[in-house]
């Protein structure tokens, strides 16, 4: 059985929970492959959510970790690629739902805003959910065509 593989990054707001993260990741058994930022190196963060989210919409990854100061830049540049649906997670309900209801295959923290414990908690709610269909299937299909629409080349 291969290793479960997930992207992960950041900017250098969130650098410290992006480590705690991915150490976190690897003690789960995880690959992970991180798209920066390094230690002390300032990068605009839409630069690394689109590496990231362009990596996930390829299918080279399933799912990934995005975080910077409140995780609203990373979820909104994210979202901006094909095929990708990032949410920003606070508690662990959003975190489930995320997944359950929205087939998330990014999450996104703010390292301003939660706690590393509490982001590990939700991380790993986030990677034990699955995308359950039913009521919710038509509503990402809807999200699909809408982007389908909108995003045609």
């Amino acid at each position: 059985m291969s290793k479960k593989r997930i992207a992960i990054g950041c900017d250098e707001a969130a650098y410290a929970l992006k480590i705690v993260l991915k150490d976190h990741l690897e003690k789960l058994g995880y690959e992970v492959k991180d798209f920066g930022a390094e230690k002390g190196e300032v990068v605009l963060y839409p630069d690394v959510a689109a590496k990231v989210a362009k990596a996930v919409a390829a299918g080279d990854f399933e799912r990934a970790v995005l975080t910077c100061g409140t995780g609203i830049g990373m979820a909104i540049t994210a979202n901006k690629i094909p095929g990708v649906r990032a949410a920003v997670c606070h508690d662990p309900f959003s975190a489930e739902r995320a997944r359950k209801s929205n087939n998330a295959q990014i999450i996104c923290f703010g390292e301003r805003v939660i706690g590393h414990e509490l982001a590990k908690s939700l991380l790993n709610t986030w990677l034990d959910s699955e995308f359950v269909g039913g009521s919710s299937a038509p509503k990402v299909q809807r999200i699909c065509d809408y982007e389908e629409e909108y995003f045609k080349k």
